[in-house]
């Protein structure tokens, strides 16, 4: 492979983080607007804004590669909304139900985090990776142990 077509590689994988990125930062809006605790409320914005801010670094690295940034979510982000929506007006939005969406979000993330440093990727660019899946790895079990915390507690 030459150059160019490492760096085409690099962007692509680059770009669907990007996308589950934004995907998270969608996901925890809406479910930071479906929960009535305060605490939970704030968490799930902080975490948004957590998304918004790896996908705009994200964004600029595919810049500087010469890519086009993707600007938007995922058909299977829009999707997962969708019914996240849709299962809430089922289950009446409790606390519950919400953590477990919000962890199998952060399932999706992890997933595509692994697949992506599974790629040979430029060093200064794993290492940008790799601090995003901590994070991304912080935020699971932390929603974990909090979905714990309902399920024991209802």
């Amino acid at each position: 492979m030459d150059i160019t077509e490492d760096r085409k590689a690099t962007i692509k994988v680059l770009n669907n983080l990007i996308e589950t990125s934004k995907d998270g930062e969608a996901g925890f809006k809406v479910c930071a607007e479906d929960v009535k605790r305060p605490d939970l409320k704030t968490l799930f914005l902080d975490r948004a804004q957590q998304c918004a801010q790896a996908a705009a670094e994200l964004q600029r690295v595919v810049l500087q590669l010469g890519g086009d940034p993707e600007e938007s979510t995922s058909v299977g982000g829009d999707l997962h909304r969708r019914w996240v929506d849709l299962k809430a007006l089922v289950t009446g939005k409790d606390e519950e139900a919400v953590l477990n969406e919000c962890e199998r979000g952060e399932d999706v993330a992890k997933k595509h985090y692994a697949e992506a440093l599974e790629k040979p990727l430029p060093a200064e660019i794993r290492t940008l990776v790799q601090r995003q899946y901590d994070g991304v790895l912080r935020n699971h079990d932390q929603i974990k142990a909090l979905r714990n915390a309902a399920r024991a507690n209802s």
